[in-house]
């Protein structure tokens, strides 16, 4: 009998996503890539929707009825009582380091203002060792480097690990003064019970993988090289050779990016067409069924 597959859907505040819970990303997912007009952008919309029911008047009380704010969607595949973040890394990292952020500030304010607790929304504490909530083993150190108000050295760092960094830096640059001080624990009460976003749980990789492909973060959509890996990577079954692969790639694409922004593109463009294409001529499209059946196995050597 066929096994039954379900797609669910509900709708959660920052806390019921963040507090206490673990989240990994998926062997094909992409770096993260968000750039500076992205967190601008967020910053922005979430202060204004805040200021527009922030009174100086109110009291910190007065937060509950505040009206939401709809911040997209994620997408969940649960495997082996694990989550894997399918399609929302971009904007889970980036609430992340938005709360370092703030706990820095109010840690930074010695307390003269009320205070919000906010680690449990980065972290769990197990024997002693912090886990993050979006937990991947190459962001350990520089996630806790910030925690710690410490600007860690990206200069040997992947792609990821320089754009998390650097993306701190905006949020910090970004941050605005009118929701410092006074403002800071209306402000943070409201991001984590008031701003919502939808979490779209799966639990197949068919499903998982489907969904990856058909939806995009906000504001980026996938290139054709993340596209690739995806489909490579899907189509390895052994889960070490999967990892040992996706590792592999990672430090591929590093070299590229280092030589040039658009290199990496570049590099599969002209080692496809060397391998498939039947024309010089680039437009022409070459490619038979099976090729990238091919690619794929010679990927797995």
């Amino acid at each position: 009998m066929d096994a039954v597959y379900e797609i669910n859907g509900k709708t959660r505040s920052v806390r019921e996503l963040l507090f206490n819970q673990k989240y990994s990303i998926d062997y094909y997912q992409r770096e993260y890539k968000w750039e500076t007009k992205h967190v601008q952008e967020l910053i922005d919309d979430l202060s204004s929707k805040f200021l527009e029911f922030y009174k100086e008047k109110h009291e910190r009380s007065g937060v509950a009825k505040y009206g939401h704010y709809f911040l997209g969607s994620i997408i969940i595949s649960i495997k082996n009582s694990q989550k894997y973040i399918i399609d929302g890394q971009q904007r889970m990292t980036t609430l992340t380091l938005l709360l370092i952020f703030l706990h820095n500030l109010q840690k930074k304010n010695n307390a003269k203002e009320e205070t919000v607790k906010v680690d449990d929304l980065i972290y769990s504490e197990q024997f002693g060792k912090k886990s993050f909530n979006i937990d991947v083993d190459e962001r350990a150190h520089f996630m806790e480097s910030l925690f710690n108000s410490k600007i860690p050295d990206v200069s040997e760092a992947s792609e990821s690990l320089q754009n998390i960094v650097a993306r701190y830096q905006d949020i910090a640059e970004n941050y605005p003064e009118e929701l410092q001080n006074n403002t800071l624990p209306y402000f943070i009460d409201w991001l984590i019970e008031k701003v919502h976003l939808v979490e779209i749980t799966t639990y197949s990789d068919d499903d998982a993988y489907t969904i990856f492909e058909t939806m995009n973060d906000r504001g980026l959509s996938l290139s054709p090289t993340d596209m690739l890996k995806g489909y490579l990577l899907a189509n390895i079954t052994d889960e070490d050779l999967r990892n040992k692969a996706a590792r592999k790639w990672k430090g591929w694409i590093k070299k590229f990016q280092d030589i040039g922004k658009d290199d990496e593109a570049n590099f599969f463009k002209s080692w496809l067409r060397s391998q498939y294409a039947r024309d010089i001529r680039e437009r022409k499209r070459n490619a038979k069924p099976g090729d990238f059946d091919r690619l794929g196995t010679e990927f797995h050597r």
